[in-house]
């Protein structure tokens, strides 16, 4: 009987060890897996979310992603419109080296050689694909650049009548309340192909990058009644500052150029005031756009899930620039200011990678970040570098300050930088092309402008000729032109 109770209990034991060793030989062949890429794209969304501490605007499935994940929250855009930041981030490239300013100039027409990070994936074995906005549609080909993609790119929102804005008005409107369900709607559309795509990647044995790219909360504001119910237009609330900073140079600001020139229901001209009443509607409209995608987003998330993918998919989510809701009396993006330049950057990435981060960080990072966490050597010649040493702890920052840059009058580059504490701005005077690898001391200086944001976070007033602040400017100038120095060698 003695006998028998131990037989039965070595084989109790063998078994348990025998499951034991199925689970980690499972957990090591995942683990040894290439890493499939999420990369997750926002069109004007700025990082006015509960993972950044704001709790005015309900982002549950972001937040979610964020808990578990890494945010890094002083994340900041390379140049605060579509078509140069885009460019950036996907190509690891400054705009200076691009040489994408604008929203009609060509990647390839600068740059015909250049290997975009989707397009490098799939040289080292990656399907690629892509849904809705990656690149701006106006700095790439009718593909998307079709050199990046395995799959042929179709931007239906542009081609088709599948996934338009139902418009109820025939003059376009800046915001419209649309009684249609989500899937009717172009981001609907874009979670559909999605889906559709993951379903086709999960049939295969290959590692993918998928880029799936959302169009709201850009302009118009355009959602579902139930998301504008979320926010009764009594709760709305303007922004605490209005002003210019003070003691800033006047071209640093805009006249909400985009909003006042494209919308039948805001003046034209710029010395008409926008209404009290119409402000808090568009308040009210970026904040509907902005629950509506997130929910979009939490949608392609569930099929990830569902089909398996998640534990070895690395995911990146990203606005491509911040956006200016009133302050300073300006609406959209087009500044060096810190609602402009601002972008919201969350990496999911494993459980040994989740916090948050203060430390500066830009969006020419993502491209380096990605290849070190799908373990893919990196080609070398990237403007960013990895994060993943700040995501593991190892380190508490990888560089000094966030650079970023706008352009002004044709004749004008503001050259902006960012760490923990200020915002240091040189505005330079010179033709295009312009050209970073440039000597400060011989560049015309035309305005500086520096700001606290520990003291000063709405930016009320520029600090460059404070007495208070002189070995800050010195710091920082001294930074600045490091980072010109450094451009010679890119």
């Amino acid at each position: 009987m003695r006998n028998k109770i131990t037989k039965m209990l070595f084989l109790s034991l063998f078994a348990t060890l025998m499951v034991s060793c199925d689970k980690k030989t499972e957990q090591k062949a995942v683990e040894n897996q290439p890493k499939n890429i999420l990369f997750i794209a926002v069109d004007d969304l700025k990082p006015l979310l509960g993972a950044y501490g704001h709790k005015d605007v309900k982002t549950p499935n972001i937040d979610k992603l964020a808990a578990n994940g890494f945010v890094m929250q002083n994340n900041h855009c390379q140049q605060a419109v579509c078509g140069p930041s885009r460019a950036s981030i996907l190509t690891g490239k400054r705009p200076d080296y691009t040489q994408i300013w604008d929203l009609k100039t060509l990647i390839r027409d600068k740059n015909p050689d250049v290997v975009t990070m989707p397009q490098y994936f799939k040289q080292n074995g990656y399907e690629t694909a892509a849904v809705g906005k990656i690149f701006d549609f106006r700095s790439v080909d009718k593909g998307n650049d079709s050199i990046s993609w395995t799959y042929p790119y179709f931007n239906f929102k542009h081609k088709s009548k599948i996934g338009r804005e139902y418009i109820k008005n025939k003059e376009r409107v800046s915001y419209e309340v649309v009684n249609v369900p989500d899937s009717l709607t172009a981001d609907g559309e874009v979670v559909r192909r999605t889906k559709k795509q993951l379903q086709h990647f999960a049939k295969g044995d290959k590692p993918f990058f998928m880029a799936t790219g959302f169009y709201k909360p850009h302009l118009p504001f355009v959602a579902p009644q139930k998301y504008w119910d979320m926010y009764p237009l009594e709760d709305i609330k303007l922004p605490e500052v209005m002003e210019a900073p003070e003691g800033a140079p006047s071209y640093a600001t805009q006249p909400s150029w985009e909003l006042r020139g494209g919308y039948a229901d805001i003046p034209k001209d710029y010395d008409t005031p926008i209404s009290i009443e119409k402000q808090k509607k568009l308040i009210q409209g970026y904040y509907a756009c902005v629950s509506f995608v997130d929910q979009q987003i939490g949608n392609v998330l569930e099929e990830l899930d569902r089909l398996g993918f998640r534990e070895n998919t690395v995911i990146v989510l990203w606005g491509d620039h911040g956006w200016h809701l009133g302050d300073h009396n300006m609406y959209c993006k087009h500044t060096n200011y810190e609602q402009s330049t601002k972008s919201p950057l969350i990496f999911s990435a494993g459980k040994d990678r989740i916090g948050e981060t203060l430390s500066p960080t830009e969006f020419v990072d993502v491209y380096p970040t990605l290849l070190d966490l799908a373990g893919v050597k990196s080609p070398g010649n990237l403007d960013g570098v990895s994060l993943v040493p700040i995501m593991e702890k190892k380190v508490k920052s990888v560089k000094d300050v966030a650079v970023s840059q706008f352009p002004r009058d044709s004749d004008k580059m503001g050259y902006t930088f960012r760490n923990e504490t200020y915002r240091y701005t040189i505005w330079i005077q010179d033709e295009m092309p312009f050209e970073s690898n440039r000597n400060i001391d011989k560049a015309i200086i035309v305005d500086e402008e520096l700001y606290d944001y520990a003291k000063d976070p709405q930016e009320t007033k520029n600090l460059i000729n404070e007495a208070d602040y002189a070995a800050i400017k010195k710091d920082l100038k001294a930074k600045a032109e490091a980072y010109f120095k450094s451009q010679e060698t890119n």
